[in-house]
């Protein structure tokens, strides 16, 4: 392809992936339509490395046909192994994936064009003031999410405990280490005439932002994953958008801008689901031991409990009925089941739906996708602002492994670690079974009060093997 029809071509190729791009977004805010957004969003991305494919022109296509075999195969085996109840730890290696990417291209950049050649020069005087400011912004941003997100897996997948660290004077110590990354970067970039001099900064800055994102997410306790979680995502988008300066990608810049808006809008959702500050998030503390030593270790005087027999007894004669899916739901991998379940009740004419709380699971919409996987409709899916009014007229309320979001503590108890924080008000229902293993606390470590509520009793066991003893009950009836 000639240099004029390159330059007619590609730009008509980022504008129409630009515009699926925010075409896909918009239809991925509905679960309805999450679907066809998702394949609007991927065909986009495949417009968006086929123009930049040809925007290079002279190019080894090996290489990149063996990227794509070796990515699509990876790719392939991942979605179809990985759990759903693995899901949230996948979206977090993934932050840290398009983070380090971000990082490893302005790092490449920087070799190709200064380094390699053997110039002297600073990166400024090669690169651009601008190429040179956003390939430290690339680096920092990249390596930062890239290093806080495998912390935040291992802290998903059991590996890392889900307490929040706390070392002393670790704000102190994050600040310092913040200056001292910027500080290597603005003498990298503006400074060091020698390349030798430049590659031993650059690395430098690379392993204090290495260290960094470790630091920023070891203090952030388990209850805050899911906002930790749509934050690195915000971080991945913002630099790439900063590398796509780096490279002179137009595309990129849109579509990292695109991603960090979004990350950021989710972020701040999640905050006010949880009653949360961005700033109290990131400072850390909330989800471990110094929310238990709040009342995570109170003991339960009055609770009750009842068998699968009593409880499809009672589900037998309601006529509403509302599910509140939890984490326990998604490890027993019980969604099957709770939608067998649902279309016995509703075949006996129970109105069936499912309350969906922001924050319910392990990242933001991780209901909404573990029932999706069931089929569940989407018109039964409820959220919470919607539901809430809903819970007084309700016959029957079945909660299956939440905790934390239907704590009427939140509303109740003002010295409680999630006081103020919206719950699904489900002890407002005429009768509300709670399915859990245990009596055992939630990510917040405080005590649930539902538990011993007079019109709540407890379902002690596997969610899946109760839901599968429910509907075995509800057939002999």
């Amino acid at each position: 392809m000639n240099d004029t029809l390159r330059g007619v071509v590609v730009p008509l190729v980022y504008l129409l992936s630009a515009a699926l791009f925010i075409f896909g977004l918009k239809r991925m805010s509905r679960v309805r339509t999450a679907r066809s957004g998702n394949a609007v969003a991927s065909l986009a991305m495949l417009l968006a490395v086929v123009g930049t494919l040809v925007e290079l022109g002279h190019i080894d296509y090996r290489w990149i046909l063996a990227g794509l075999a070796v990515g699509s195969a990876i790719g392939a085996v991942v979605a179809a192994r990985v759990p759903m109840t693995s899901m949230p730890e996948l979206v977090a290696l993934l932050n840290g994936f398009g983070g380090a990417a971000s990082t490893l291209v302005a790092l490449s950049v920087y070799w190709v064009d200064v380094v390699e050649p053997g110039r002297v020069g600073t990166a400024a005087s090669v690169m651009g003031g601008a190429g040179a400011a956003t390939a430290v912004l690339s680096v920092l941003i990249g390596t930062v999410t890239f290093s806080g997100s495998l912390v935040a897996f291992g802290k998903l997948k059991g590996t890392l405990s889900g307490n929040p660290v706390l070392l002393p004077g670790r704000h102190v110590l994050n600040v310092l280490l913040l200056l001292g990354t910027l500080g290597a970067g603005t003498w990298f970039g503006f400074y060091a005439a020698e390349p030798s001099t430049g590659v031993a900064l650059v690395l430098a800055m690379t392993g204090v932002a290495l260290v960094l994102g470790v630091l920023l997410v070891l203090p952030i306790g388990g209850a805050d994953m899911p906002v930790v979680v749509s934050l690195l995502n915000s971080y991945s988008g913002v630099a790439a958008s900063a590398t796509g300066f780096v490279i002179g990608n137009n595309l990129l810049i849109i579509s990292g801008a695109m991603v960090g808006a979004a990350g950021l809008i989710l972020t701040r959702i999640m905050c006010v689901a949880m009653n949360r500050s961005l700033v109290s998030v990131v400072m850390g503390g909330f989800g471990g031991e110094e929310a238990a030593a709040a009342g995570g270790k109170e003991e339960y005087t009055n609770v009750r409990s009842a068998g699968a027999e009593e409880a499809a007894m009672v589900l037998e004669a309601a006529s509403s009925v509302v599910v509140v899916p939890g984490y326990g739901l998604a490890v027993a991998q019980a969604q099957h089941a709770v939608r067998e379940l649902a279309d016995l009740l509703q075949k006996r004419g129970a109105r069936i739906s499912y309350a969906i709380h922001p924050v319910a699971g392990r990242m933001p919409g991780h209901m909404n996708v573990l029932l999706a996987e069931a089929d569940v409709p989407y018109e039964q899916l409820v959220e919470m602002e919607q539901i809430n009014p809903e819970f007084h007229n309700t016959d029957v309320v079945l909660v299956l492994g939440a905790n934390d979001v239907v704590n009427p503590a939140a509303e109740t108890k003002t010295d409680s670690p999630i006081y103020g924080m919206p719950i699904l008000e489900v002890h407002h229902a005429k009768t509300v079974f709670v399915v859990k293993r245990s009596l055992g606390s939630g990510y917040a470590g405080v005590k649930n009060e539902l538990f011993e509520y007079p019109n709540t009793m407890m379902i002690f066991g596997d969610a899946k093997k109760v839901l599968q003893d429910l509907v075995s009950e509800l057939k002999h009836l």
